[in-house]
């Protein structure tokens, strides 16, 4: 019986809410709710946090009120944060916001050109190459990478193998 009572009291704060602890509850709610739609550094989210807890501050008549409303709202705040966590995993949410397709080479997409078939072609270094320059092939500039070798402009050169972007060449003819 005497923990109805004691809960009953604890309760009691719904009669004593006031025009400015309504205000900072609802401003402290629209700040929480914005912060969820438009994601930035936490300050609204934050700030409509304390505001809540300064409206609930306002309202309690004891500490031990404050401490049940507090612990009430941050009940409230992860009950709603789970629900939406697992709505945006597996629930309409990650339909909206979750890219589902990518863009692989087995489907032709591809961030750089290949360039495997350049692999065992000869050319000539159209500029030193220590170990970067250019080399031509077959009428063709490309930037190569040597296989670090100095290599002197005008030297045959061969491709050894490529890696994305990088193609990597040696002389064709190494004088021992």
């Amino acid at each position: 019986m005497n923990a109805v009572v004691c809960a009953a009291n604890l309760f009691s704060f719904i009669k004593n809410i006031g025009t400015v602890q309504a205000i900072l509850f609802a401003v402290g709610l629209m700040l929480l709710i914005a912060e969820m739609f438009m994601p930035g550094f936490g300050i609204a989210g934050g700030l409509g946090t304390l505001m809540m807890i300064a409206g609930i501050v306002m309202t309690a008549k004891t500490a031990a009120q404050a401490v049940v409303m507090v612990l009430i709202l941050i009940l409230l705040i992860v009950i709603v944060l789970l629900v939406i966590l697992r709505s945006a995993k597996k629930g309409r949410l990650s339909k909206t916001l979750v890219l589902n397709s990518s863009l692989n080479k087995e489907e032709g997409y591809s961030s750089s050109p290949d360039n495997s078939a350049l692999v065992g072609t000869e050319g000539i270094a159209l500029s030193l190459l220590r170990p970067s320059g250019i080399g031509e092939f077959d009428g063709r500039r490309v930037d190569v990478v040597s296989d670090g070798r100095y290599i002197e402009a005008g030297t045959e050169i061969t491709v050894v193998y490529t890696e994305g972007r990088r193609i990597v060449v040696k002389p064709t003819q190494i004088d021992t």
